[in-house]
């Protein structure tokens, strides 16, 4: 007999040789018949696959991140079916899952493919689907396995053969086609009801530029048809609500291949937003003890080295800029935290001082390739908001709690209502791409994990997405269409006052190691931007708006009095313009619409009479009638953030 133990914290006695199958079974039927695979002492294995000592086993089903990669990689191999019988000849990369969906990498020989091959594809996907073909799981020997693929005469799976060790190879069969492959899979394809092939690209082998390019297909699936429907009309929201769309309509943000590419301009509109944006946040950090400081935007060459950035990050930088003095190299800066050391340096601290919170927008500039630019989320030139507190030991815990709270109330105030905190750590197993002591690692790790505890907030552990000097704590936003974004971010350092020698004097009058805690609760201006556009469809929080109304008068008789409204809201901070356009007021009614103007003012002979506006509201449509100042406190009401 083994024990099984559950992640209620239940354990329960089988015998030896139970599947993960077989345990939810003595569970529930409808629980058998929704399990994707198991996770067992943390790794993923079929479900079908024997159990044979003591184990903790978690039964994996669609709504589990890691049953979704199961039945994304099997649907992959799915798909691998249907182009090999669709294409006999066909040679096969890799087939991964993906955040959502699938692709494989294909080499289609002669066949010229594109996107019009899709429905057939589809069409065989399903039908080979509804065979509730099992996912058969065998052991190979390296020779056997080289030898199979060589009488296949596809090169790709030999060459992924190579860097493979004996005794740990193994093959997946389901009807016809065969895959070397780790695993693990679904129990069979009927689990598998919607298909849709999403878009079609070209991706070098090995991702080696001087490799053959082979045909990369994506796809998605779905356990029901109704999910397929409802994906794809989120796609097709998306769409309508892309931040470089809405950014262009909107007039937000431009780019310009004169200036570079990956360097947003920010036009008037967006620059106002971005400055509420700072401004909302400099005032919630005054509160907090933040000091704002500024910093060049270049640094000495010695600087990072001294940081450790240009070791690990210097094939991403600029190309170092040299002056004529012989020897000398600065760098666009990269990061801000190296800077916010040397203002540490600038005078001797004391135990009295810290903490000490140095805040900045500091814009940063980093070579992203052509290809991964996109938008405001990807870009060459952005502006962290940036601050590095400096604390004594003892007080760690208790400033990173605070940061917490100030994350979460800028989620708040800006509608950012669904989030997971993910306590991201270094890789075990490969400490090397790290900085500093495993007794400074592990300080870090246990700060974040009782502060993020303490403050009650659900957690995800995730190994190797440490930063390279220290955990942290990511927060990963759902927005309106449930996308996870990564906004915000907390990190424990106690390895740059290493490197930078940052010292105070303690109580006992000796000199001490300060701890630094990076944050950044918007992460940078512009992927923030781009999220908050997509989020809101460009609806901002009126706060946030350019522009909170516009002012619409019929003819022009009714311009001074339209003008007397703009001055009188304007005094009370309310911003907003007049549209002087000869047009007719449906047409201005319906550009303010398209624009996303939350409040239009309607102004004709009546309401200057009355001295009165006709105010509508965005999406909403008429509100009526009211005065000038029950209007102006209608919006300071909606404003007050």
């Amino acid at each position: 007999m083994i024990n099984i133990t559950l992640p209620d914290g239940s354990v329960r006695p089988y015998e030896s040789g139970i599947t993960a199958h077989q345990i939810a079974l003595s569970i529930s039927e409808g629980l058998a018949r929704n399990v994707l695979a198991a996770e067992v002492d943390g790794e993923v294995w079929d479900s079908s696959r024997p159990i044979e000592k003591d184990s903790s086993v978690k039964l994996l089903t669609w709504n589990d991140t890691a049953g979704k990669a199961t039945f994304w990689h099997s649907s992959a191999h799915i798909m691998a079916e249907a182009l090999e019988a669709l294409y006999p000849g066909t040679k096969f990369g890799i087939g991964p899952a993906i955040e959502t969906g699938f692709y494989y990498d294909v080499d289609f020989g002669d066949h010229e493919f594109s996107s019009d091959d899709f429905k057939a594809i589809e069409t065989k996907f399903m039908e080979l689907a509804k065979q509730k073909e099992v996912f058969e799981r065998t052991s190979v020997s390296k020779g056997d396995a080289i030898n199979y693929f060589t009488e296949k005469g596809d090169e790709y799976k030999l060459d992924l053969l190579q860097g493979l060790e004996d005794g740990k190879i193994t093959f997946y069969k389901q009807g016809a086609f065969t895959d070397l492959c780790r695993g693990p899979h679904i129990p069979n394809t009927g689990f598998v009801k919607a298909v849709k092939l999403m878009n079609v690209a070209g991706a070098y082998w090995r991702g080696d530029e001087t490799k053959k390019q082979l045909t990369r297909i994506y796809g998605v699936t779905f356990p029901k048809a109704s999910e397929l429907t409802e994906y794809l009309q989120m796609i097709e929201e998306a769409k309508k609500r892309d931040h470089r769309k809405l950014g262009k309509e909107l007039e937000l943000f431009a780019f310009s291949d004169k200036v570079g590419m990956g360097l947003p301009l920010w036009l008037p509109k967006g620059t106002a937003l971005r400055e509420r944006l700072v401004s909302f946040l400099t005032k919630a950090q005054g509160k907090a003890g933040y000091e704002q400081v500024i910093t060049p935007h270049i640094g000495h060459k010695n600087l990072y080295v001294t940081s450790g950035h240009w070791d690990k990050y210097g094939k991403d930088s600029f190309q170092s800029i040299k002056t004529p003095q012989e020897g000398e190299e600065f760098l666009l800066k990269p990061m801000n935290c190296p800077h916010h050391c040397e203002i540490y340096k600038v005078k001797p601290r004391s135990y009295k001082d810290l903490p000490l919170r140095f805040a900045e927008f500091g814009t940063v500039y980093r070579y992203e390739q052509s290809g991964e630019l996109h938008g405001l989320t990807r870009v060459r030139g952005f502006t962290q908001d940036d601050a590095h507190l400096f604390c004594r030991p003892d007080q760690v815990k208790d400033e990173f709690k605070k940061v917490i709270d100030l994350v979460l109330y800028v989620f708040k105030s800006l509608g950012f209502n669904d989030y997971t905190a993910q306590v991201s750590l270094r890789d075990p197993e490969n400490k090397s791409k790290y900085i500093g002591t495993d007794e400074n690692w592990k300080l870090a790790e246990i700060a974040i994990i009782d502060a993020a505890a303490e403050k009650g907030l659900t957690t995800v552990v995730e190994l190797g997405e440490a930063a390279f000097y220290g955990p942290k704590l990511d927060f990963m936003v759902k927005d309106a269409l449930g996308r996870k974004w990564q906004l915000g971010t907390i990190q424990v350092d106690y390895n740059l006052p290493e490197r930078f020698e940052l010292e105070y004097t303690g109580s006992d009058n000796l000199k001490h190691r300060p701890v630094m805690i990076h944050r950044a609760p918007f992460g940078s201006l512009e992927r923030f931007v781009a999220v908050l556009i997509e989020h809101c469809a460009g609806n901002f929080p009126l706060w946030l708006s350019p522009e909170q109304f516009i002012i619409l008068p019929i003819s022009e008789k009714y311009e001074d009095y339209a003008k007397k409204v703009s001055d009188e809201l304007n005094n009370s901070d309310i911003r907003g313009l007049i549209d002087f356009r000869d047009e007719k007021i449906g047409r201005k009614i319906r550009d303010a619409e398209v624009k996303k103007t939350p409040y239009m003012l309607i102004i004709g002979e009546k309401e200057m009479a009355e001295g009165k506006l006709s105010v509508r509201k965005h999406g909403e449509g008429d509100l009526g009638e009211m005065t000038i100042e029950a209007f102006r406190e209608l919006l300071i009401k909606e404003i007050t953030v």
